[in-house]
Order: C-alpha cells, then sequence, then structure tokens
C-alpha cells in the first residue's frame, strides 16, 4: 500500500479536507449518506469532484477504504474536540453541555458526514474494519459514559449513565429532522437547551 493509502488511525493523521484526498472524502461521504453505501458507485465521486474514477485509486484502495476513512476521520475530530472541551473545565454541568454540543455539531456539520455513516452504514464493512470502527465508537461511548457517571454521583442527573445516554444520544440524532442550522436557534442555544432538559435544577 502506497503511502498515500495509509490509513487513518490516529489525531495527526487527519488529512487537510481542502487538499485532493480530502475533497474526494468529502464527496464520498456525502453521497453515501444521500444515495447510502451499496448504490454509491466509485463513478459517482469522481464525477462529484470532476476527476476520472480510476484517479480515485491513486488516493483510496477500493470504495470500503474510503468508507472506513471519512467514519475513522469524522470520529477523530469529534474525540479532538470533546476533549479540548472537557480539559478546559472540571464542572461537570459545563462538560456535559460540551458534550451535548460537540455531538450537535457532528449531527449538523456537512464536514462530518462520516459520524452519522458511523451509524447507518458501519455494517456494509468488512469484519476487521467493523471492528475498527467499534473500538473507537466505544472510546467515544466511554467519554460520555464517564461523564454522566460523574454528573449522576455528583446528584446533577437522576438516571443512570447507562440509559441517560441512552435517552440523550436519541434526542439528538432526531434533531436531525427538525433543527435547521440556518435557523433562528444556534447549535450552542440548543445544546444548552437541550443540556437543561437532562440536567437537576439547583
Amino acid at each position: 500500500m502506497s503511502e498515500q493509502q495509509t490509513d487513518v488511525t490516529n489525531i495527526s493523521d487527519l488529512v487537510d479536507l481542502n487538499s485532493a484526498r480530502g475533497r474526494l472524502q468529502q464527496a464520498a461521504a456525502k453521497l453515501f449518506k444521500e444515495k447510502g453505501y451499496s448504490q454509491t458507485t466509485v463513478r459517482d465521486i469522481a464525477a462529484a469532484v470532476g476527476i476520472q474514477s480510476g484517479s480515485i485509486f491513486h488516493h483510496f484502495k477500493n470504495k470500503e477504504q474510503i468508507l472506513k476513512t471519512v467514519i475513522i476521520d469524522a470520529i477523530l475530530r469529534v474525540l479532538s474536540s470533546m476533549e479540548e472541551a472537557l480539559s478546559s473545565t472540571n464542572n461537570v454541568d459545563e462538560q456535559l453541555e460540551s458534550l451535548v454540543f460537540c455531538e450537535l455539531q457532528a449531527i449538523h456539520n456537512e464536514q462530518l458526514d462520516g459520524f452519522k455513516l458511523m451509524m447507518s452504514e458501519w455494517r456494509s464493512l468488512s469484519e476487521a474494519n467493523q471492528k475498527e470502527i467499534l473500538t473507537l465508537r466505544e472510546q467515544y461511548e466511554e467519554i460520555w459514559l464517564g461523564i454522566l457517571a460523574s454528573a449522576y454521583q455528583a446528584k446533577r442527573v437522576k438516571v443512570e449513565s447507562f440509559y441517560l445516554r441512552g435517552f440523550i444520544r436519541g434526542a439528538l440524532i432526531e434533531t436531525s429532522n427538525w433543527y435547521k442550522v440556518s435557523g433562528c436557534l444556534s447549535l450552542k442555544q440548543l445544546a444548552h437547551m437541550m443540556m437543561t432538559a437532562f440536567i437537576s435544577q439547583k
């Protein structure tokens, strides 16, 4: 495998989204989200960025590697945002709101379409690639569960972390059906509003 085809495995490997490879990733992620992985062809992806389909293989060995890469890339970007936000405060309320905001960004930011593919298309990958995605997903969920456990111990929430995480995940995903980024409510405002629905009032 060439150096260009090396899989993304850590934050230092994240590609510049304005580069040729980055534009391919973004185009592929958008098509996978809109048409589905199985219905999207390499030719579709190439056409979306105005290149010959054979040129894609200078960057990726096959369509599955593209899907794997866009999912991993998105998860790592969200993990980086989460870790940065959590490191800036020890206040559990603020940490929880930061996680809500980061997940809302992942759901509504087109540059993070791969995050949504983690939920909808990861089963299209081979078993080995699924395991790699699931390892990152577990890392992501462990951060959530850790903060929710701290909030429960501090009596800031009334539901145990495992169940509350399920409630929060469902509520945040549902915003994709009614929230508009171009509307009057910012993601920051939405994150605060949703966080107050889960947190105990002082």
